[in-house]
């Protein structure tokens, strides 16, 4: 069976986020560039003007400090004009009190959507479910969550899954089931016997030689 030419294929983690410009609530931006010397968030709602939506993107601004203290910036998207976007932004600002100053992509040609796999004909061929791209400053693509149409995302996940990474990263190691920012993290396995027997006399936490946890300082 031969695939067709405009399915949907999304980048991968480990990937170099695929680049694109686009018309944005904030003016046209490269994402490349914007993308530069920093983390990002790209994720995608299915419109404007929708319940689950609006509380997420609230969510978002809510939280975009914080973000910003991570050296993390965000940017949202959906298959809605760039005058949809900004009338509900002013909307949102009305009504709860929340301005969402961070860029919102006007895909409505589907481009960027495309491009990132976010339309799953399944759940609907004109609305992007809710993904989640994080992305590190050298553009790499590092996590990828995907949620349906009816599902709002978690916020505290996805700060919680962004430190992990930045830790990782920063650190070179890894994190147990249900990591909080202050736990122990995993250290690499050993590669040689050399490294093993090095290891078991370490200070580590041994649950085994394969198995070691240590305090990031």
């Amino acid at each position: 069976m031969e695939l067709q030419e405009n399915v949907n294929i999304m980048p991968k983690i480990g990937d170099l986020a695929p680049d694109f410009t686009s018309v944005t609530t904030v003016g046209p931006l490269k994402f490349s560039e914007y993308n530069k010397g920093s983390w990002v968030i790209l994720f995608s709602h299915p419109a404007d003007f929708t319940p689950v939506c609006t509380t997420e993107m609230s969510a978002f601004a809510q939280k975009e400090d914080e973000f910003r203290a991570m050296n993390t910036k965000l940017m949202g998207l959906s298959i809605d004009s760039i005058h949809s976007h900004i009338a509900w932004v002013n909307n949102v600002k009305e009504k709860l009190g929340i301005l969402m100053k961070f860029p919102i992509i006007a895909d409505i040609d589907m481009k960027v959507s495309k491009l990132y796999g976010m339309l799953q004909p399944g759940e609907s061929e004109t609305a992007a479910v809710r993904a989640v791209f994080i992305i590190d400053p050298e553009g790499i693509v590092r996590l990828i969550m995907y949620y349906p149409l009816n599902v709002g995302r978690s916020m505290d996940e996805i700060i919680r899954a962004l430190k992990a990474l930045q830790t990782a990263h920063k650190h070179k190691v890894a994190m147990p089931v249900n990591w909080q920012p202050g736990d122990k993290v995993i250290v690499p396995p050993p590669k040689t016997v050399e490294d093993m027997e090095e290891r078991m006399k370490s200070d580590y936490e041994m649950i085994d030689f394969y198995l070691a946890k240590k305090d990031i300082k």
